[in-house]
């Protein structure tokens, strides 16, 4: 299979769109999220896509299909070789790939899909700023409070007597 049959196939799904990444791979995505990853140029791995966690285990049994790299904890796999998988069965599993991540998204941004509207990249969640992250307005703002430096400390062999009652003077007579 070459890089432009997959190219069709992903493009043909419902509002995916391809992005060039890298300099030189495709990855297709919809509304945001990547559902499939074709490298262009010579690489160890020339095609990435999810599959069912099913999937994923029976897959990589086969020669040339390996756990993608950086991808493999959401169940992504990797195709070494072109000859891994017949024409029919990746365009299967490219369209599940594609129903996969859908379903994985907001309700909204599912019916917005279903409803043949665009989807905004900005729909998309994003991670937000940590608690203790410094925000500009806010009364009760969290503050650093400043470093005090430890305490010294003698190390000394001898001790020094003290007398039992520091305030009052003794006197001596000479």
């Amino acid at each position: 299979m070459h890089p432009e049959w997959v190219r069709e196939r992903c493009l043909a799904l419902p509002h995916a769109t391809e992005h060039v990444i890298w300099g030189t791979d495709l990855t297709f995505k919809v509304a945001g999220k990547i559902f499939a990853h074709l490298a262009i140029e010579p690489a160890k791995v020339w095609l990435a896509f999810k599959v069912t966690p099913e999937n994923f285990y029976e897959l990589t049994e086969r020669p040339d299909i390996i756990p993608a790299p950086y991808m493999a904890r959401a169940s992504y796999i990797a195709l070494q070789t072109r000859e891994a998988l017949r024409a029919d069965e990746l365009a299967a599993l490219l369209r599940e790939s594609y129903a996969l991540v859908v379903a994985k998204m907001p309700r909204k941004t599912q019916e917005a899909l279903a409803s043949g509207s665009a989807v905004s990249v900005g729909a998309v969640k994003t991670k937000t700023a940590p608690k203790y992250a410094k925000k500009s307005g806010k009364k009760n703002a969290r503050k650093k409070s400043p470093r005090k430096p430890a305490p010294k400390t003698k190390t000394t062999t001898r001790t020094k007597r003290r007398s039992p009652a520091p305030h009052l003077k003794v006197t001596r007579k000479s």
